[in-house]
């Protein structure tokens, strides 16, 4: 079978790796547009703010003579009749089955000056791809302020990073509240005065208007309300856009992304497939890579011949991707957890029950939302130990007590059902990393093969692939194995030994 796979990165190099392995017959060729090996992604604010470097986010690759991955070329057009696929170099790829991973681009807002003839003008960066952060370290190497547009995750998380490097920052943002999908104006109003502690200037209800230019490069940016901020450095966190023109060009069906059904075929033709960013799904998108890994996991199970009899299951209505969404800032300074959606309950469903603990002054906000026996929501802010706690409660879904108010009350903690247990104390079947499902039973086994580092034991199991905060249990089972007894050298610790 003659599979092509546009887009190298976390999710289509997964899925051609995965293919290879799991289908003999299976000839791959993997057209990727950057001139990279497919690298972590989601660390990349991680490295702007100092916390690991560029080698660091090196994915393990697939070495196989029926897989040929082609860096830095680029499809430029998909015939549909003749299954062929054409690259910029002139050069056709013929298909059976066709995977289009095209993930999805920067959005740039429509800001005078920002743009120059050949992309944005100097000094003015969005965060997409390894070469947009090795730009931002460029440019912060010798400014002396920035400003951020945009303060959702990827904002917080670039402006706490360029901060902590000792740079001024402004972070603008649009709306009256920051990460207002994820923050309430309370929630809000406590994250924004943390900020500003760090030495943060936030802007919000306002956008840019226009950015002065010296000599090519960004020096001063004007907003809405007819405020300038000097700035050597702008870095756009405006959201992202699918990747659609190949796939819209070639007269497949798209909307906000490219429409696929449960099988994650295109509605048009069965022969085409979409996964990661680029794809709409009927259970919506949710923009982590989580779910791209499980787009690239069930298209595999229904193309192995294993499994090519059994039909692919939908995503539950009940359990929606959006509404077990976790979101981490992984901000320097700064901790920030938010977990699943308050969503209308069904006619016939209890009303979900909420309790807030707000403390302005410390810094901390904590909000529970329980329906029945289970945690559906939370929100937790400047608490490592609660953050932990719940985030354990919600990915394992595990029984809590009806009474919210006994999640927040540290006295009553041992009424819980999910305390936050040390990696040597979980079972086997207890999954450590929540990005790519790895169980600490795997994690072990690895382990027991001969695995004695973090990236042996990702190489050999991909976790810790994804966010990256399960790492210190990986370390934990490490020592653990060889007889020593780890210790957790720093409070922001605790906030790793949870689920990614």
């Amino acid at each position: 079978m003659r599979i092509v796979v546009i887009g190298h990165g976390m999710v289509g190099s997964r899925f051609a790796a995965d293919i290879v392995r799991a289908d003999p017959s299976a000839q791959v060729t993997v057209l990727g547009q950057e001139n990279h090996q497919p690298y972590n992604r989601v660390m990349l604010s991680s490295l702007v703010a100092g916390k690991t470097d560029a080698g660091s986010l090196a994915l393990e690759t697939e070495s196989s003579d029926r897989l040929r991955v082609l860096r830095g070329v680029r499809a430029v057009g998909i015939d549909r009749a003749r299954r062929e696929v054409t690259d910029a170099r002139g050069e056709l790829h013929t298909y059976d089955r066709l995977v289009l991973a095209t993930g999805s681009a920067p959005r740039i807002p429509d800001v005078a000056g920002l743009r120059a003839a050949d992309g944005l003008a100097g000094g003015i960066s969005a965060l997409k791809d390894l070469d947009d952060a090795r730009r931002i370290l460029e440019t912060a190497g010798r400014a002396e302020r920035a400003l951020v547009l945009g303060a959702g995750v990827l904002g917080l998380e670039v402006a706490t990073g360029l901060a902590a490097r000792g740079l001024r920052v402004t972070l603008v943002h649009h709306r009256d509240r920051l990460m207002e999908r994820q923050l309430d104006p309370d929630a809000s109003e406590i994250a924004r005065t943390s900020l500003e502690r760090l030495g943060i200037d936030v802007v919000t209800g306002v956008t840019a208007a226009r950015a002065t230019l010296e000599k090519g490069r960004v020096a001063s940016v004007e907003l809405s309300d007819g405020s300038s901020h000097p700035a050597q450095l702008m870095v756009l966190c405006a959201g992202t856009v699918p990747h659609v023109a190949l796939a819209s060009e070639a007269g497949l069906e798209c909307d906000r992304g490219i429409v696929v059904g449960h099988d994650l075929a295109t509605t048009l033709d069965p022969a085409v497939s979409a996964i990661g960013d680029c794809a709409q799904p009927p259970e919506g998108a949710s923009g982590l890579v989580a779910q791209g890994w499980e787009h690239a996991r069930r298209l595999v199970e229904s193309w192995t011949p294993r499994s090519a009899d059994a039909p692919v299951a939908p995503a539950a209505a009940t359990d929606s991707l959006r509404g077990r969404e976790l979101v981490r800032v992984k901000a320097v300074g700064f901790a920030l957890v938010a977990m699943g959606r308050i969503d209308r309950p069904e006619p016939e469903a209890h009303a979900p029950r909420s309790v807030r603990l707000s403390d302005p002054s410390g810094g901390r906000y904590t909000e529970v939302v329980v329906q029945e026996d289970r945690l559906i929501a939370a929100t937790v802010i400047g608490d490592d130990e609660a953050a932990a706690s719940l985030s354990a409660a919600f990915t394992r879904r595990t029984p809590v007590p009806r009474d919210p108010v006994h999640l927040l009350a540290r006295p009553l903690a041992s009424q819980s059902a999910a305390p936050v247990r040390r990696p040597q104390e979980m079972d086997d079947a207890d999954v450590i990393c929540q990005c790519n499902g790895v169980t600490k039973g795997t994690i072990c086994g690895a382990i027991r093969s001969g695995c004695a580092t973090p990236a042996a034991v990702s190489k050999a199991t991909r976790a810790g692939t994804g966010c990256g905060t399960c790492r210190s249990q990986l370390k934990e089972l490490i020592a653990t194995d060889d007889g020593q007894v780890p210790a957790i050298l720093d409070p922001s610790a605790a906030a790793e030994h949870q689920p990614a």
